[in-house]
């Protein structure tokens, strides 16, 4: 269900604005999003599982929250983040 190391290490360095970026919101953002998607697999197996349900919409929440002070800070690398990963909005 979580991410492997080597997993994380590709999706920081496909996303990362410099070098040693682990911090900004576009790797935040997806990171969550590569952990939301595996959750959205298990569901789909195990149906009553409630409790990794609060956590994936913990999750998405935040994801949220990023997304929405990306856009306030610039709308530019909001709209770049969304298409490469595939959000709707």
């Amino acid at each position: 269900m979580s991410l492997t190391t080597e997993r994380k290490a590709e999706v920081i360095k496909a996303n990362a604005t410099t070098a040693n970026d682990t911090g900004s919101p576009e790797v935040q953002v997806a990171i969550l999003s590569e952990r939301i998607n595996t959750l959205t697999s298990h569901f789909k197996q195990h149906t009553k599982d409630n409790h990794s349900r609060r956590g994936l919409l913990k999750m998405v929440q935040t994801r949220r929250s990023l997304l929405d002070y990306l856009k306030k800070i610039d709308e530019a690398r909001y709209k770049a983040i969304i298409e490469k990963l595939g959000i709707r909005r």
